[in-house]
């Protein structure tokens, strides 16, 4: 084996899909992509890192509210896009025709384009890890969508998506939760 750079390893621990994280600080919309996302346990909890230098941490911070959306292969160079321009001076709904649709506990939108949308609440930041742990409200899954494979960013500038699906629930079901 070689040495890998102690600041690349990163990249070798691949987080949950890349996900956008809607926001609405009252006057408008905004989302943002995040890489590094995750599953906390099989509750409805989740974190993803973020911190001041995004836009939309401070709405994050000020109405405890987002949605995560799920993006597919199919919208790899708009989940792009969407990461490396700011909010504070794009509005990316319009920018990269996104649709926004209401959802029924947050003021954050959910995106139509998108496999999924998770309405959530912020119930604990964690600052000196930028790391933003949040409550799933409602779930909405778009069950007709012919593309479903997400994304997974490696850290280098490259993803992978999502391929073969390997059913194993008969040998796991005494571990998994009910009804899945």
């Amino acid at each position: 084996m070689k040495t890998l750079p102690l600041n690349h390893a990163f990249t070798l621990i691949e987080p949950g899909p890349v996900v956008w994280v809607t926001t609405n600080d009252g006057r408008r919309d905004n989302v943002m992509t995040i890489s590094w996302s995750m599953v906390l346990d099989f509750s409805p909890k989740f974190a993803i890192a973020t911190g001041p230098w995004n836009h939309s941490y401070q709405a994050l911070r000020d109405t405890k509210a987002c949605v995560l959306a799920i993006p597919t292969l199919d919208l790899l160079d708009r989940v792009v896009g969407i990461g490396i321009c700011s909010g504070s001076d794009t509005d990316k709904f319009a920018k990269f025709r996104l649709t926004a649709l209401r959802g029924q506990h947050v003021a954050a939108p959910l995106i139509q384009e998108c496999l999924a949308n998770i309405e959530c609440r912020v119930i604990d930041i964690v600052e000196r890890h930028n790391i933003v742990v949040l409550e799933g409200l409602a779930a909405y899954l778009d069950d007709e969508r012919a593309e479903r494979r997400t994304l997974h960013a490696v850290g280098d500038g490259s993803f992978v998506a999502d391929g073969v699906k390997l059913d194993r629930r008969e040998m796991m079901a005494a571990k998994l939760p009910e009804g899945i």
